[in-house]
């Protein structure tokens, strides 16, 4: 029975991917809880700075930081991008759908005429930026299960150099916001100059002033290092936390597809061998009749 030992062969492969795949949706459920803990505890502090820092833009202050331009100039040099995804796979679409929003705006930027240039944090944005032949500046891989700041904040300064030094006027932030267990949104914002529009939504309609100590120059500096800081920070956190629930959702997907995989091939072994048993009884029946 040559057929029914290559199915029962296939079974056996089927029903190893399977545990394969339980294993890695377990381990994904259980680091999903850590980083959705460590995303969740970021996001106040990033979302107060970047309130203080859309105030800060409004205000009228003696000092005016590069970071807080109004508006892009006319014709720009070079458009920057931070693009955060993952080290590993098997984690469904998540790094193929802000790799597919990054390739829309980066064409929609080349056609009028910007340059860009892009830092990589993760992998699957590496070798992305490498195959489609845009330049990376800086990068940053393996960052693990708990990212950290110091590790993350040197390959950005790079880019961050670039705007002030005006060889990039604008740089934008991409990575995979994590909504829920089910759902993770891919974003491409703009994090440098602060943008305008976003600044008078945050601000409502009112004027803010501030009063600096020791002078404005210092303060406005170390905010502005600090809000840019605390953003990328808070991206790789949600990146994470989208990581290991778009991988433990993948691997139960994986995992039920193979067992409805080994119902169907135990049912073809089934029949198989139901025909050969028949065919054998048949022969056993025309040889008694036969003698």
């Amino acid at each position: 029975m040559a057929v029914g030992k290559e199915i029962r062969g296939k079974i056996k492969s089927v029903e190893n991917t399977k545990k394969i795949t339980k294993a890695m949706e377990m381990v994904a459920a259980s680091k999903m809880r850590k980083a959705q803990d460590r995303m969740r505890a970021a996001r106040p502090y990033s979302e107060k700075i970047r309130n203080i820092a859309a105030n800060l833009a409004t205000a009228n202050p003696e000092y005016t930081h590069p970071f807080l331009a109004e508006e892009q100039k006319d014709s720009a040099k070079a458009v920057g991008f931070v693009i955060v995804t993952t080290d590993k796979g098997l984690c469904g679409g998540m790094n193929t759908n802000i790799l597919r929003m990054v390739t829309a705006k980066t064409r929609e930027l080349e056609t009028a005429g910007n340059k860009i240039a892009a830092v990589a944090i993760g992998n699957k944005g590496l070798g992305f930026l490498n195959r489609v032949g845009i330049p990376v500046v800086a990068q940053v891989t393996q960052i693990g299960d708990t990212p950290h700041l110091e590790k993350l904040i040197g390959p950005v300064k790079v880019m961050l150099e670039k705007f002030q030094n005006g060889e990039v006027d604008a740089v934008y932030l991409c990575y995979t916001k994590f909504i829920n267990t089910m759902k993770q949104e891919p974003v491409v914002e703009q994090l440098l100059p602060l943008p305008a529009a976003k600044t008078q939504a945050d601000a409502g309609n009112h004027n803010w002033d501030y009063i600096y100590e020791p002078d404005a120059a210092t303060v406005i500096d170390e905010l502005l290092e600090r809000y840019v800081e605390a953003l990328v920070y808070q991206s790789v956190a949600e990146n994470l936390a989208s990581e290991q629930s778009a991988r433990m959702v993948a691997m139960k997907s994986a995992s039920d597809n193979a067992g409805s995989v080994i119902g169907e091939l135990k049912l073809i072994y089934n029949k198989t061998r139901q025909a050969a048993i028949t065919k054998e009884l048949s022969e056993i029946v025309a040889g008694a009749a036969a003698v």
